[in-house]
């Protein structure tokens, strides 16, 4: 189907020609090449504020001739120029990135930029570059002037003025001339240039004829500086061709942009990129040729839409919509929609089986019409096709049962199909397949008429009484087409209508549960955030409380090294154990959660490890390799599918050497915390003998335990430096 067609058919001509005033020169909508990539310019482009091109008209025709060499006018050349002038106005702006590695990248040739300096803003020769022009340009202003002078002398000459009719001078074919009446040569010598409608005479005096001589001979030389200019800048731009052309096709690119921009801008329309898949959903769309929409919202899922319904109650334009926003969305024309929940897949082909294919001329019936339309589907693949009244033209009861089986058929080729029916065979043939999607215009039976809205999930009653009665048909006319009807097949329609009404009441009641459930997920989700502010809370509590501590710990050290005693070491031994037990007392059970068991991945403030040991409402965990001690409240389970590798454990042992002047402690394998309080009596021994440097043996590995012993030392009072051994052999020289 051709672009122009299925504009016709989806109604989308107003929409397109209110779209084309917005290009700076005629072209097809239709932009060529990766949407996804010319959808990024866009949204690039939408974010600058910029002035859009005057209108230039194509150069297609000059740029073959450029090849050939040919002379072109100063209009023509005039055009190139004004599209390289907006490009440079564009390089000036502060463009986003992508868009300044494109235009930014635009070099114009000098000799170009040269004649560029040549041409005025109204695309003339600039007559200040040329003493010669200047010249024959102010000579030719002169001329003008005195003409007119001229006239106006013979205005108010005695013996011409019962002639004439006005006493204005009136321009006919770019001549100055008089307006008189007849026997106007007894009194002056003139040429009759025209007639007017009232049967007076146009007249050039004679008198002016010298002027005018001088005036076609300055512009005849003024031509023909003209034309060699035309021939000089013709040569460079043949040299230049490529570029022009290139410059060319790239402002044809951004005429698609900028236009497509603005006229989102203008009518408050949303850009779409369609995405991969078939399924569509559409949120508070409206077409673009309907003045006082009734906004749709409606979600295309299965291969097949079939609409059913009251008659004149927008099944039709249900199908235009969704086919229109298809087309708009393929070729990134923007549209009235809620963007936030709108989409829209990509089709190769659109195609509309609407109108009434029946032709005299070439002896083809509606229904053969429909049937040519149809064989020519199963050429397509990854298509959308609308077809409106679909069993028009033949045997409703036939056409159920072979529109079934061709829409069976042609749905596995990757067809999206939008069917309006009023036949009710077919719809209950249709309506239990997995891959079709049923969808009802809706009735309104207290002011009877039509809502203009639709139901998802149910079959509609085609009201042709109640239509015919509000269009006119008299009442007994209907009665009696109603017994004629039959009552049976009244009530089937009173039990689709019921069925109808309840459908639409459940959906109410599922839309206002599932607006709870939103409600309440919301709830749940600031309760889990408070949650964790209280933990986060917690454990800066705890880690403050610990910094107290050991700076109290540190403070009863220095008191207990000017006065060492027995008993000064009971009470740090005893404030060791009191901080201990305080950890295991500090728990805080969630039997909300699921039990963590040995084995678990768990974290543990910002670090992943696992759980190795569960004792009470203590825990041992591994984390980077380093075992530690950690209140289980601590700790959170993680779902992970691939544990981590076991590390070796090596044996824990730690020794306190004395040689000489120099003692060293081993905390090879120990737990963090157990490490720590280990150094921290180590540090406190060697300072009660006055020892000057001692050695702390922490190993290499991922370096955890190093970072912890650095961590502590540089805390440490009494330390005066400390550094490692060369050779990475995990050993940290202490100087106190």
């Amino acid at each position: 189907m051709t672009n122009s067609s299925l504009i016709k058919k989806l109604d989308l001509e107003g929409y397109v020609e209110s779209f084309e005033k917005f290009l700076a020169r005629p072209k097809s909508i239709i932009m060529q090449g990766d949407t996804a990539r010319h959808y990024r310019y866009i949204q690039a482009l939408a974010s600058v504020e910029f002035s859009a091109p005057k209108p230039i008209p194509p150069l297609n025709t000059q740029l073959n001739r450029l090849k050939k060499q040919a002379i072109l006018s100063l209009s023509e050349m005039y055009a190139f120029i004004q599209i390289i002038q907006y490009f440079k106005s564009l390089q000036a702006l502060s463009l986003p990135f992508l868009l300044q590695e494109w235009i930014g990248a635009i070099e114009v040739p000098k000799e170009i930029e040269a004649i560029m300096g040549y041409f005025t803003d109204e695309g003339e020769i600039n007559s200040q570059k040329d003493d010669e022009l200047l010249d024959i340009n102010e000579a030719i202003i002169r001329n003008k002037r005195a003409i007119k002078e001229s006239l106006q002398h013979i205005l108010h000459a005695k013996n011409i003025q019962e002639y004439l009719v006005d006493t204005q001078i009136h321009f006919i074919n770019d001549e100055e001339t008089l307006l008189v009446r007849g026997g106007f040569s007894s009194a002056i010598k003139a040429s009759v240039v025209g007639r007017s409608a009232g049967g007076f005479f146009y007249i050039l005096p004679q008198s002016l004829s010298d002027l005018k001589a001088k005036e076609a001979s300055l512009l005849s030389q003024k031509e023909t500086i003209i034309l060699r200019y035309c021939r000089e800048f013709s040569a460079v731009f043949s040299t230049w061709e490529r570029f022009l052309n290139y410059i060319n096709k790239e402002f044809d690119r951004f005429d698609h942009y900028q236009a497509r921009v603005f006229f989102a801008r203008a009518k408050d329309y949303e850009f779409v990129l369609p995405q991969k898949g078939n399924k569509i959903v559409l949120s508070e769309f409206s077409h673009p040729a309907l003045e006082n929409p009734k906004p749709i919202t409606l979600s295309v899922d299965k291969n097949i839409l079939l609409v059913t319904g009251v008659n004149a109650g927008g099944k039709t334009m249900l199908l235009k919509s969704i086919l229109s926003a298809v087309y708009m969305s393929k070729y990134l024309l923007p549209f009235a929609c809620n963007i936030s929940q709108t989409v829209v897949g990509h089709f190769s082909d659109i195609e509309a089986i609407i109108d009434d294919p029946q032709s005299v001329k070439n002896d083809i019936s509606t229904f053969a019409g429909r049937m040519v339309e149809f064989s020519k589907l199963f050429d397509k693949r990854n298509a959308i096709v609308g077809v409106d009244e679909i069993e028009l033209g033949t045997d409703s009861d036939e056409a159920a049962s072979l529109f079934r089986v061709l829409l069976d058929t042609l749905a596995k080729r990757d067809i999206v199909f939008v069917v309006t029916t009023h036949h009710k065979r077919l719809a209950s043939l249709m309506a239990s397949h997995e891959s079709v999607e049923l969808v009802a215009a809706l009735y309104d039976e207290e002011k009877r008429v039509p809502t203009y809205t639709f139901l998802q999930g149910s079959i509609g009653k085609s009201y042709a009484f109640e239509t015919a009665q509000r269009y006119g048909i008299p009442l007994d006319v209907v009665a009696k087409a109603r017994e004629v009807h039959g009552e049976d097949k009244e009530r089937l329609n009173e039990l689709i209508e019921r069925s109808t009404v309840l459908e639409s009441q459940m959906r109410q009641k599922i839309q206002a549960l599932e607006l709870e459930k939103a409600k309440l997920d919301k709830k749940y989700t600031r309760l889990e955030e408070l949650e964790m502010s209280l933990r986060q809370k917690y454990e800066s509590s705890t880690n403050t409380l610990e910094l107290a501590y050991k700076e109290a710990i540190s403070k009863a050290q220095d008191a207990a090294r000017a006065k060492e005693s027995k008993e000064s070491r009971r009470l740090l031994n005893e404030a060791f154990k009191a901080k201990s037990q305080k950890k295991d007392t500090e728990i805080i059970e969630d039997k909300t959660k699921e039990p963590l068991k040995v084995g678990d991945r768990i974290k543990y403030r910002s670090h992943k490890g696992e759980l190795l040991a569960i004792s009470g409402n203590n825990t041992t965990i591994e984390v980077d390799g380093m075992k530690m001690r950690v209140p289980l409240a601590m700790l959170k389970k993680i779902y992970e599918t691939a544990p981590l590798p076991k590390p070796k454990i090596p044996k824990a042992t730690a020794s306190v050497e004395k040689s000489g002047a120099s003692v060293s402690i081993k905390l090879i394998g120990m737990f963090g915390d157990e490490a720590m309080d280990a150094l921290d009596r180590f540090i406190s021994d060697a300072l009660v003998h006055n020892l000057h440097e001692v050695q702390v043996i922490h190993g290499g590995g991922k370096g955890i335990l190093a970072k912890l012993v650095s961590q502590y030392l540089s805390s440490h009072p009494k330390i005066a430096k400390f550094y490692r051994m060369p050779g990475n052999l995990g050993i940290t020289i202490v100087e106190l």
